[in-house]
């Protein structure tokens, strides 16, 4: 039996060793997120999952159309979960509670390479 633990050992902490940060304790309100990092707003958990769209304005040029950010975010409430494309500032209805993504950064700059998903942190409220 011994012998057994002592082999499986190195199994079970390289488990531990691995945990996704969707894992982790979601961040409190207010707080800008990467995308898999959950964040609890009110009694929900919101975790944005995807950039379905980044049209926005470049900060230095000038648009006739502001464009749109839509993030699909993965919203937990007690005893359920659904996938909502949340656009930013345009408040969101999930089972009764109104979320909204807030912010999302980093801002668009014209003739600067497309941001990578890894480099957005977002921000609900």
């Amino acid at each position: 039996m011994k012998a057994a633990l002592t082999f499986l050992a190195p199994f079970f902490l390289a488990a531990c060793a691995t945990t996704p940060m969707a894992d982790a304790a979601p961040a409190p309100a207010g707080t800008a997120v990467a995308l898999g990092q959950a964040v609890t707003v009110g009694e929900l958990v919101l975790t944005p999952h995807e950039v379905v769209t980044d049209s926005r304005c470049p900060i230095n040029a000038r648009c006739v159309w502001a464009g749109e950010l839509i993030v699909s975010t993965r919203i937990d409430g007690p005893g359920w979960r659904e996938t909502a494309e949340l656009k930013l500032g345009e408040p969101h209805l999930a089972h009764g509670t109104s979320v909204m993504l807030s912010s999302g950064e980093p801002g668009r700059m014209a003739g600067a390479p497309e941001t990578s998903p890894e480099d957005y942190r977002f921000t609900f409220e």
